[in-house]
């Protein structure tokens, strides 16, 4: 098997939280068709491989299937790699990191499709979900802690069938989800994971966290 490195990214306060990834730095020594089951094999959320580490190809895939976007992905792998933009299928994704240490990316709501974003009353009616919830598609559940502030409490449910039944923290949800209500969000997702969201121009959005190794 060849060598896979594991970050977690959107990490929370003192470190805690963050959703794993896997990254096989030597992705051109996986053949195309024995990535998605080496994907299912290693089990994390998400697993990129990394075609052209100078010029920021990767590809993205879950258990089950391939993604042309995905945040956490994205966000770790610009941290490992220390690059200014990433070619993941879905098109060029800018990235950078600030002078806090946030890692940045930018990318468009409308490549993550299918993401349901479904609003509660309450962070405790969040938090009381099964998981997963009853129903079909990716769901995105949230409430606002905070709203004048921005902050947002969420649980993320793939609902794939892939063994994935909670995402402890999703960039591309949280894409389309600071797209619909057009504002800076902080997300404090999953157990103890923090996403920083934000509208930039031309309809995209940048998310950004903090990453570390595993």
């Amino acid at each position: 098997m060849s060598e896979v490195e594991v970050l977690r990214v959107f990490t929370g306060p003192g470190g805690a939280g963050g959703n794993l990834l896997g990254v096989v730095r030597d992705g051109g020594s996986v053949p195309p068709a024995r990535r998605q089951p080496l994907a299912a094999e290693l089990g994390y959320s998400e697993t990129v491989f990394v075609d052209d580490a100078v010029r920021g190809r990767v590809q993205i895939f879950t258990p089950s299937v391939e993604l042309p976007f995905a945040g956490h992905p994205l966000v770790g792998v610009a941290w490992l790699l220390g690059v200014d933009v990433l070619r993941p299928p879905a098109g060029e994704v800018p990235a950078w990191t600030d002078d806090e240490g946030l890692v940045w990316i930018r990318g468009r709501a409308e490549w993550a499709p299918g993401r349901i974003t479904e609003q509660y009353d309450s962070p405790a009616a969040v938090d009381a979900l099964p998981a997963p919830p009853p129903g079909e598609g990716w769901l995105y559940a949230w409430a606002w802690s905070d709203e004048p502030a921005g902050r947002v409490r969420a649980r993320g449910f793939p609902r794939r069938g892939d063994g994935i039944v909670e995402d402890e923290a999703t960039g591309a949800a949280a894409t389309v989800l600071t797209a619909r209500l057009g504002r800076p969000l902080t997300i404090h997702q999953g157990a103890a994971s923090l996403i920083h969201t934000r509208p930039t121009p031309a309809g995209t959005v940048s998310i950004g966290g903090h990453v570390s190794r595993a």
